[in-house]
């Protein structure tokens, strides 16, 4: 899709304590130490936990907190999206940007996908979950097919790897230009939590192999 991600650069400071957690973790990893990986049964993330016994207690701490860092971050990641009043319950995959700066596609059309660059859904600002739309040749049904049936307060549930659930209300359906500045859709001020669905709309245009529009739901956290 074409609807450009405009990325703001945005200098994040973070506590000397953190950064030094995590200094020792990978000096330790560099060093030789042998890690122990534990991952979950769909790969979604790893805790990586250092086979050693470490010189302190102060330097245990630290390796023990950032595993469980490396831990939180990658298991709560969203693995599944479910719309009831259109019937779509959906594996969410990640996807990030594609060479020419546009948010990129979930590769198996059932599929939604979550914009791994931006928030994740729950967290504070709009996370963005992407979707195909339109019929495929080998007969697979595009997980956004019915999204324009989605009506203001309807919910919307996103599971992440923990097994927790973030519910969202629909607040207001738009249509942008695939070429629009669609920069209010990756970005919000209000120190809230919102979800943003993202699929085509419009006639298939066989030249460009692409649909000339965007339908975006706007939802906020409940």
């Amino acid at each position: 899709m074409k609807i450009r991600y405009y990325v703001y650069l945005l200098v994040v400071l973070v506590g000397i304590e953190s950064l030094s957690q995590v200094a020792v973790a990978l000096a330790r990893l560099n060093s030789g130490e042998t890690p122990n990986s534990s991952c979950g049964p769909s790969d979604v993330g790893c805790t990586v936990a250092i086979a050693s016994t470490p010189s302190s207690a102060v330097a245990s701490d630290s390796i023990t907190r950032v595993a469980l860092a490396i831990k939180t971050i990658n298991y709560d990641l969203p693995i599944n999206l479910s719309i009831p009043k259109i019937n779509v319950n959906s594996i969410i995959e990640q996807v990030g940007l594609t060479l020419d700066g546009a948010v990129d596609v979930p590769k198996s059309p059932p599929n939604a996908g979550w914009f791994e660059l931006g928030p994740r859904p729950g967290e504070k600002g709009n996370a963005v979950i992407v979707g195909h739309y339109g019929p495929w040749k080998n007969g697979q049904i595009s997980v956004f097919n019915n999204l324009n049936k989605l009506k203001q307060g309807d919910e919307i549930y996103v599971k992440n790897g923990f097994g927790g659930i973030n519910i969202f209300i629909v607040r207001e359906i738009r249509s942008f230009d695939d070429n629009a500045n669609a920069t209010e859709i990756f970005v919000s001020t209000d120190e809230k939590s919102h979800l943003v669905l993202i699929t085509c709309e419009g006639v298939w245009n066989p030249i460009t192999k692409s649909y000339p529009e965007r339908l975006v739901v706007f939802s906020d956290k409940k």
